[in-house]
């Protein structure tokens, strides 16, 4: 139950936002002028009539307590996912000055509300299973599965061969080749069924693009293809969790089935990428008593924000279980024991060296791995060159910010709040450098989300 007098911030609800132009068009909804009838209550619902085009108002009702993150029902015709009006109607809400005071849902909001909650009680009552499509055949999932990891063999053996024509011709054909060689051959793997592979794939044809130095990174990352083609073809001989690792890279990941973990997990940060066929959202938690941090993935379809949804700063209650994998931070959402609310706590934060340290032994576990979550304590940004790198208040070391977060408008907040003082960041830290995703002040303020 969301307590009355409990708001979010406003940086918190514009989190939510779906794109850069809902954030600003709920921004300008978040006042009370266009705003009739709203009101709030106890259970963590927020409901108001907001005045649009038309002449009959927009009825806008938000579940602010649900467990999975606010959900959110209006009369307008936007596909967004929450729409403006919800921002604004969530923003003015925030803003606790009384334009959304306390009392019962209207029919229209309540009745929302009544079935959606009828709707968690059967989930959560259902017997175990229930809610599967069926048992199945084992033996045909056996089948199955040994079809698929032969078409994944036979995609790898073929990837081999391609890598070892490029180096025998020289990385200067690369070049010469243009984008259209690797993406006939991610094609080739997508036809394997090795989702993994076509990626990785995809992201060598952007290296001869990719400025002074591009032979050295091409390289790089064609021997760590490599690696992953005979960790997959040698994959017996390997330990059960780095075969679980090569498993997950090359694109067949297998259930969250690790013993579910209850905790209170503090939502660090929560950010989107998106291609032209999917929208992948990634949220970062961490459990106050287990002190383990830990990646949720959430996916929309194309132009669609994924459901999944929790501002940062907030924290909640619940299980979480891991994907198999040697050092996994991924896990799967299990039952929400409160919904996502207000709290002090911080995570503990590090020096610039551990990051660092922390980085390269992840890498023995997987040495694919791109980055680590990481909170640096007492961190000031600091421009170096045209770049910028965040330097250790503490001791005379720094870590370089990636290409990726100098140009976000994140990193002039992050300076904003800084002032040139020391703030604690949390972010993901790995060969490219460090990308700032979340901001605390001071020990006494609000995280402040950068992505």
């Amino acid at each position: 139950m969301t307590q009355q007098g409990v708001r979010w911030t406003a940086d918190q609800v514009l989190a939510l936002a779906p794109d850069a132009a809902s954030r600003k068009a709920g921004s300008k909804l978040g006042a009370a002028g266009p705003w009739s009838e709203a009101g709030s209550s106890d259970e963590g619902a927020v409901w108001g009539l907001c005045k649009g085009s038309g002449s009959k108002p927009y009825q806008t009702v938000v579940d602010v307590a649900d467990a999975s993150g606010p959900a959110y029902k209006c009369g307008c015709p936007s596909r967004k996912f929450p729409c403006k009006h919800a921002l604004g109607l969530l923003l003015l809400w925030a803003g606790a000055d009384g334009a959304v005071p306390p009392g019962q849902p209207p029919a229209w909001a309540g009745e929302w509300l009544e079935g959606r909650r009828k709707r968690a009680q059967d989930k959560r009552t259902a017997p175990a299973g229930s809610s599967a499509p069926g048992t199945g055949d084992p033996e045909a999932a056996r089948r199955r599965a040994e079809r698929r990891a032969e078409r994944i063999t036979a995609g790898a053996t073929e990837l081999e061969q391609r890598l070892t024509d490029l180096l025998r011709g020289g990385l200067a054909t690369a070049e010469q080749a243009g984008y259209g060689l690797w993406e006939e051959t991610a094609a080739r793997m997508v036809d394997a069924q090795a989702s993994g592979l076509a990626a990785r794939v995809r992201e060598l044809g952007a290296i001869p693009a990719s400025g002074p130095g591009w032979p050295v990174r091409l390289l790089e990352e064609c021997a760590l293809l490599h690696l992953l083609d005979q960790g997959w073809l040698r994959r017996e001989r390997l330990p059960d969790g780095l075969a679980a690792t090569v498993r997950s890279r090359v694109g067949l990941s297998g259930p969250a089935d690790g013993p579910p973990l209850r905790d209170h997990w503090l939502v660090l940060a929560q950010y989107d990428t998106a291609d032209p066929k999917l929208t992948t959202r990634r949220i970062w938690l961490h459990g106050t008593a287990s002190r383990r941090t830990a990646l949720l993935l959430s996916y929309g379809a194309a132009g669609r924000a994924p459901e999944l949804a929790l501002p940062v700063g907030l924290s909640l209650e619940a299980e979480v279980s891991a994907y198999p994998g040697a050092g996994q931070p991924r896990v799967a959402l299990g039952e929400q024991f409160t919904p996502p609310a207000p709290t002090a706590v911080r995570p503990p934060g590090m020096t610039t060296t551990q990051a660092a340290e922390r980085y390269g032994a992840a890498l023995r576990d997987d040495p694919w791995l791109d980055s680590v979550p990481v909170t640096l304590d007492r961190v000031i940004p600091v421009p170096d060159g045209e770049s910028w790198q965040l330097a250790d208040a503490d001791e005379d070391t720094a870590l370089p910010l990636t290409p990726t977060a100098l140009s976000r408008p994140g990193l002039w907040r992050l300076v904003a709040l800084s002032g040139g003082g020391p703030v604690k960041v949390f972010g993901e830290c790995g060969h490219r450098g460090f990308t700032p995703l979340t901001v605390w002040p001071d020990d006494r303020g609000e995280a402040v989300s950068l992505c």
